[in-house]
């Protein structure tokens, strides 16, 4: 029997100069190192029907040039079903404007970053609560990493642990349930 596939949650394109080298889906199926047929693509940005989540091993949303704070219809629609997902206890995994998008849907607060736009390779510090998790505990506690955003989580959702930050933005990753 084949294991579940990995659903992907498209929310966004790259910038035109960058979409010689596929689209957020197939950069994150690559570096997540699944094959094609181990994950399905869902375009919420251009209104592909949100499917049954429990015919999948995990979510992962990613990035875009959209705000979370203009509450577009898609956006709130893909939020709604994030919440409903992460309280079935799915594992979720938002990059960027994903990671956002589950921080407003989580109750948490999303806005511009009173910092200012961050871009560029930058420098992540992890908390201490990141030594426990499955995906940050073997990293060291400061790495470079690479970062385009003018909007931020400024408050995680309650529950959460907050794993990351930068100089410029206190909450680059957060764990929660």
């Amino acid at each position: 029997m084949n294991p579940a596939p990995f659903l992907i949650l498209e929310t966004g394109r790259p910038v035109p100069s960058l979409r010689r080298y596929g689209r957020f889906p197939h950069w994150i199926r690559v570096a997540a190192g699944l094959e094609e047929h181990e994950t399905v693509v869902v375009d919420v940005e251009h209104g592909d029907h949100l499917p049954d989540a429990r015919a999948f091993a995990g979510v992962l949303v990613t990035g875009s040039a959209a705000y979370v704070t203009d509450h577009a219809e898609w956006s709130e629609r893909s939020a709604a079903w994030l919440r409903q997902v992460a309280h079935d206890g799915l594992p979720v995994f938002g990059i960027c404007y994903g990671h956002q998008l589950l921080a407003h849907a989580l109750g948490g607060e999303v806005a511009y970053n009173p910092a200012g736009r961050e871009s560029g390779t930058i420098e992540l510090a992890l908390d201490p609560a990141a030594a426990e998790d499955p995906l940050f505990g073997g990293l060291p506690s400061h790495f470079p990493a690479h970062a385009t955003h003018l909007q931020t989580v400024l408050r995680a959702p309650e529950g959460a642990a907050v794993l990351a930050r930068s100089p410029l933005d206190g909450c680059h990753a957060f764990r929660w349930g």
